[in-house]
């Protein structure tokens, strides 16, 4: 779990960065002395270049996610396993504890001879 949520935060904070960084790139080129058209084209260009990074970065988190899940359930399936093959060896243990217990109450119910 704490694993998720490292990458949760990591994610949220390059996430935020890179909105930052293309509004505060946005905002200078708004500022800067050249003509509408070419602001406008900048402004496009660092959008497309955003999106592009965003659209990477979430396929990214999303493989890491699925193989976390992945290695998650296989850890489980061993976890379970091993605890089942513990359950049955105690059931085992606790039986033949149970029989040898009989044999020797048996035994001293029997009248000696």
């Amino acid at each position: 779990m704490a694993y998720e949520d490292k990458d949760s935060n990591i994610g949220t904070v390059l996430i935020s960065f890179l909105a930052g960084a293309a509004i505060g790139s946005g905002l200078a080129l708004l500022f800067a002395p050249k003509t509408g058209k070419e602001v406008r084209e900048q402004i496009k260009d660092l959008t497309d270049d955003a999106a592009v990074k965003i659209r990477d970065y979430a396929r990214d988190a999303q493989e890491r996610i699925k193989t976390t899940c992945d290695e998650g359930k296989e850890l489980i399936k061993e976890k379970k396993s091993i605890l089942s093959s513990a359950i049955e060896a105690g059931k085992e243990a606790m039986e033949k504890e149970r029989e040898k217990f009989c044999e020797g109450h048996k035994k001293s119910d029997e009248p000696a001879a």
